[in-house]
C-alpha cells in the first residue's frame, strides 16, 4: 500500500511538471499571460517580463523588478538575495518616500546541465548562484567602465581537458571575456578574435546574447551582434569565434538567442527567424518564422518574451524567446511619442526670437527648409528664466533675464503650425547655486562653497636670458559652470514648476538639457552632494528626477545626451544610461555632432562619408538601446568647430550628409543646432523617395532600411 501510494505520488508529480513545462505562456509590458485552448488569461501582473526560463522543476521568470521562480504559476517568489538594489526618491506632499527595486537586470541564464547555476547581470556586474537563486555573489566585471549586455554560464575543459565551470559576459565597448570562478585568484580573460569591429574602431563591436546548445552530447556557445547581422560559434580550443552566418544589410539586430533541437531561434527588428546549426558547413540562410504570431499579437500591450512548449514548437523542443520587443519596432511604449514623432527643426537662443522681426526672419528660415519645430531656452545654460512666468515658487527662487513674453510668442508659432519644445538647462545653474547662500549648490567640501571644476594652467613667467628658467608655477582656470545638486527634491520641484507653466501657457514639449552629473574638473573628488540620501547613485537621482516629472508633466518629454552615450550602452562619468533614463520620457536627443568624437572616429574612406555613417548608425544604435520605449530625434551639427575633420569638410554637403544618415536609418526626426543662431548651412528637409545626391554610402547599399518605419512590424 505504502509503495502504491509512493507511486501515486511521483506519478503526480511527474504529471504536474509535464503539465507545468508544457504550458504555453507569453510576458509583456503588462505581466505574464497563459494560453489555454487559444485564448490567453493574465495569471500575474507585473512590469515588463523579459525572459522565461524553466528549470525542471519551476519557472524562472526574469522582469523589470527582478528575478522571479514559480512552480504553479499562482505564486511567485522574488530570488534576489545578493542582488545590489536602486533606491528611489519620490516627494509627496511636502514628504518623501523611498522605494527599493533591484537594479535592471540585463539578462539571466541557466547552466544548460546544472540548473542550480545561473547567472544574471547589472550593468556594473555579473553575478552568480549555484544554489537555483537562494544567493548571489558577484563576480565583477571585465572593464573599467559600466555597461555590460548579455551572459552566459556553462562548462568548458581546461588545458588538461577537465571540465570547468565558466561565465561569460558582453561589454558594449570591450567585447567578451570569460572567468572561471572556482579556481584560485580567478580573473577576466579577453576572447575577442573572430568577433566583427566597426572600421575606424579597435575594439569589437557589442555582442547581443549568447547561449550554449548541447547537440549529441557537446555542448557549443552561440553568439550574435547588436547592431550588426553576425552569428558566430566559439571555437574553445581556438579561442576564437568563428561565421556561422553573416547577412549583407548595414543595420540588423540579432537578440534573444532560443537553442531549438535543430535550429538556432532568435528575434530582430520586425520578424522572428531561425537558422540551421549546420549553417556554417552548408551556407543555409536564416528564414522566417511566425508559428505563433496569431497567438501573441492578440495580448495587450507590447510582447517582450515567450515559452513556446514542445507540443507546439513543432518539433523544435521546447524554447524561451525574448526580446520580442524587437517585433514591433514601429510601437514605442512612451506615452506621448505619437505627439512627438517625425518633427524636425532648429534650436534658436531666446534673444533671436524676442522681438516680432527677430522671429519672424527665423520663421521664414524655418519655412523655406520645411521645418516644423522650434528648441528655444526658457531656463538657460546660467539659469536665467527666459520668459514672462507668473508661478508663485519660480518667481520666488528664479532669477529673471531677458526673455519673451509667452502669449505673442506662442500665438505666432501655432499660426505658422510650429511644434514648440521648451529648452530647459536643469541641473546645471549658476543662479539656483546662489540662492539661499548656495542651499542647492553641489558643494565644495575641501572649500566649503558652492563647487565649481576647474584645471591646472602653467603661470606665465618672465624669464630674462640671463635667468635659470625654474619649475612652472600652476594656477586654478575655472570652467564657466555651476552646478546644483541632482539629489534635491526642491530642485526638482522647482524644474517642474517651470515645465508645467510652460505646457499650459502653449508650449508642446518640455525638453530637459543638462540632465547630468558634472564630468569636468581636477577637483572633482571635492564634489559634494549634500541631498544624497542612503544607498542611492547617480543613475537613481536621475532616475528619480524624471520619475517625478514624468507624474507631474502631461506632454511629451525629452532629454539631451553625450553621443557617446547614445553610441554605447554605457552612462559612465555622467549617470545618462540610457536603457534606465527611456523608462520615463518621450524623446532621446543624442548629440551625435562629428565634430565631438574623435577625429578617427568612422573616418575610413570615403572619408566624406563619415558625417552620414555616424547619423544612420548612431541613431539605429541609440534605438535599439532604449528598447524602442521613445522616439530618437538627434541633434545635427550646423556649425563649424576647429577640429581636423571640419577644416577638411564642412559645408553643407557635410550638415545634409547627417540628414541623410537620420532618415536612412530611423528617420524619426531631428534637431539643428547652432549656437549663434545661424543657419545659412541647411537645405531643405528631405522625404523618403529624395535620392542620395553623391556617390551611394557603403553603408545603405539597398537604400532605406524599413525597421522603424509606420507599416513595419511583426506583431502589430
Amino acid at each position: 500500500m505504502k509503495r502504491l501510494l509512493l507511486t501515486l505520488i511521483a506519478c503526480t508529480f511527474l504529471l504536474s511538471f509535464a503539465v507545468a513545462e508544457d504550458s504555453f505562456l507569453a510576458g509583456t509590458v503588462h505581466g505574464l499571460y497563459r494560453f489555454t485552448n487559444g485564448k490567453s488569461r493574465l495569471v500575474w501582473q507585473v512590469p515588463e517580463v523579459r525572459k522565461i526560463l524553466h528549470d525542471g522543476s519551476r519557472w524562472i521568470i526574469l522582469t523589470s523588478t527582478g528575478i522571479h521562480a514559480s512552480g504553479d504559476l499562482k505564486s511567485f517568489k522574488p530570488i534576489t538575495e545578493g542582488l545590489p538594489v536602486k533606491i528611489l526618491k519620490i516627494p509627496e506632499n511636502g514628504t518623501k518616500r523611498f522605494v527599493r527595486e533591484v537594479q535592471e537586470l540585463k539578462d539571466l541564464e541557466i547552466h544548460p546541465t546544472n540548473s542550480k547555476i545561473m547567472v544574471t547581470a547589472t550593468k556594473d556586474a555579473v553575478f552568480l548562484t549555484k544554489d537555483g537563486g537562494a544567493s548571489w555573489k558577484s563576480l565583477g566585471r571585465s572593464a573599467a567602465t559600466t555597461g555590460i549586455k548579455a551572459v552566459s554560464v556553462l562548462d568548458l575543459p581546461d588545458t588538461t581537458g577537465e571540465l570547468r565551470l565558466t561565465v561569460l559576459m558582453s561589454h558594449p565597448i570591450y567585447g567578451i571575456s570569460w572567468k572561471r570562478p572556482d579556481v584560485s585568484n580567478p580573473s577576466w580573460i579577453d576572447l575577442n578574435e573572430g568577433l566583427y569591429s566597426v572600421p575606424s574602431i579597435r575594439w569589437s563591436d557589442e555582442v547581443a546574447d549568447m547561449i550554449p546548445v548541447t547537440i549529441n552530447g557537446k555542448t557549443d556557445l552561440y553568439a550574435s551582434n547588436t547592431f550588426k547581422p553576425n552569428i558566430y560559434r566559439l571555437d574553445w580550443e581556438k579561442k576564437r569565434f568563428v561565421s556561422v552566418w553573416s547577412g549583407n544589410a548595414p543595420l540588423d539586430t540579432i537578440d534573444g538567442l532560443a537553442a531549438g533541437s535543430k535550429t538556432l531561434v532568435f528575434s530582430g527588428p520586425s520578424r522572428l527567424r531561425e537558422i540551421s546549426y549546420t549553417a556554417e558547413q552548408n551556407g543555409t540562410e536564416p528564414v522566417a518564422l511566425n508559428n505563433w504570431n496569431n497567438s501573441l499579437s492578440q495580448l495587450p500591450g507590447i510582447v517582450l518574451s515567450a515559452w513556446i512548449p514542445a507540443r507546439i514548437s513543432e518539433n523544435r523542443g521546447p524554447l524561451s524567446l525574448s526580446e520580442l520587443w524587437l517585433l514591433s519596432p514601429n510601437r514605442q511604449q512612451a506615452p506621448y511619442t505619437t505627439d512627438a514623432n517625425e518633427k524636425k527643426g532648429v534650436y534658436l537662443p531666446v534673444h533671436q526670437v524676442a522681438t516680432q522681426e527677430g522671429f519672424a526672419r527665423h520663421l521664414e528660415t524655418m519655412k523655406k527648409n520645411n521645418l516644423n519645430m522650434l528648441v528655444v531656452d526658457m531656463k538657460d545654460d546660467y539659469g536665467y528664466i527666459r520668459y514672462d512666468s507668473e508661478d508663485p515658487l519660480v518667481c520666488k527662487k528664479g532669477t529673471k533675464g531677458r526673455g519673451i513674453t509667452l502669449e505673442p510668442f506662442v500665438k505666432t508659432a501655432k499660426e505658422n503650425n510650429i511644434y514648440l519644445v521648451a529648452r530647459i538647462v536643469v541641473f546645471k545653474d549658476r543662479q539656483l547655486s546662489r540662492y539661499a547662500d548656495g542651499k542647492y549648490a553641489v558643494w565644495d567640501k575641501k572649500d566649503k562653497k558652492p563647487w565649481q571644476g576647474y584645471r591646472l594652467v602653467a603661470e606665465q613667467q618672465e624669464v630674462s636670458a640671463t635667468e635659470e628658467k625654474t619649475e612652472p608655477t600652476y594656477v586654478r582656470n575655472y570652467y564657466d559652470e555651476f552646478w546644483v545638486d541632482p539629489y534635491s527634491e526642491d530642485v526638482w520641484e522647482y524644474t517642474i514648476a517651470i515645465s508645467k507653466e510652460l505646457i499650459a501657457r502653449g508650449f508642446d514639449e518640455i525638453q530637459f538639457d543638462y540632465i547630468r552629473f558634472p564630468t569636468d574638473g581636477k577637483n572633482l573628488p571635492d564634489a559634494q552632494y549634500r541631498w544624497e540620501e542612503a544607498g542611492m547613485d547617480k543613475e537613481s537621482a536621475l532616475m528619480s528626477f524624471l520619475s517625478y516629472a514624468r507624474s507631474h508633466i502631461n506632454a511629451p518629454i525629452s532629454i539631451d545626451i553625450y553621443g557617446a552615450n547614445g553610441w554605447y550602452r554605457t552612462g559612465a562619468r555622467t549617470g545618462q544610461d540610457v536603457e534606465l533614463l527611456a523608462r520615463y520620457v518621450d524623446v532621446i536627443c543624442p548629440m551625435f555632432y562629428p565634430s565631438h568624437f574623435e577625429q578617427q572616429f568612422l573616418a575610413h574612406k570615403p572619408a566624406v562619408d563619415r558625417t552620414y555613417r555616424i547619423f544612420f548608425h548612431g541613431s539605429y544604435r541609440n534605438a535599439i538601446i532604449a528598447r524602442n520605449h521613445v522616439i530618437i530625434r538627434p541633434w545635427v551639427q550646423a556649425f563649424y568647430l576647429n577640429v581636423s575633420y571640419d577644416r577638411a569638410y564642412y559645408n553643407p554637403d557635410y550638415v545634409q550628409r547627417q540628414i541623410f544618415g537620420a532618415r536612412d536609418s530611423i528617420n524619426q526626426g531631428y534637431t539643428y543646432w547652432n549656437n549663434s543662431g545661424r543657419y545659412e548651412d541647411l537645405r531643405p528637409d528631405i522625404d523618403c523617395t529624395t535620392p542620395y545626391p553623391w556617390d551611394a554610402p557603403q553603408e545603405a547599399p539597398r537604400g532605406i532600411i524599413p525597421f522603424f518605419r509606420e507599416d513595419a512590424g511583426a506583431l502589430k
